[in-house]
């Protein structure tokens, strides 16, 4: 297994944990949880960056577009529609760059 496989998987399981948590503050399910979606998206943001360093030379570039895309998410307001929504796009991008990065 190369170096930068297990950040990379890690980092899957922290985004589907992390999109899981979001669906259920988006349908009202949980609100005491906000504070655990915030600490799994800082622990995304510095996976996918970890990874993509960790995986240069064999495609963890590819994962560049997720970490940008991860880190305009701050400038949507929650509970709307472009924050789900970037939250899919930032997920796609990471799905993408994780199949260059393998």
């Amino acid at each position: 297994m190369a170096p930068h496989q297990l950040p990379l998987a890690l980092t899957a399981a922290l985004l589907l944990l992390l999109l899981t948590l979001g669906l259920g503050l988006q349908l009202g399910r949980w609100r005491v949880v906000r504070w655990l979606h915030h600490a799994l998206f800082f622990a995304v943001c510095v996976g996918v960056g970890f990874s993509a360093l960790l995986g240069w030379r064999s495609g963890g570039w590819a994962l560049l577009p997720a970490l940008g895309a991860l880190l305009l998410m701050p400038r949507t307001k929650p509970g709307r529609a472009d924050h789900w929504r970037g939250a899919l796009v930032s997920a796609g991008l990471f799905a993408l760059g994780a199949w260059g990065a393998w």
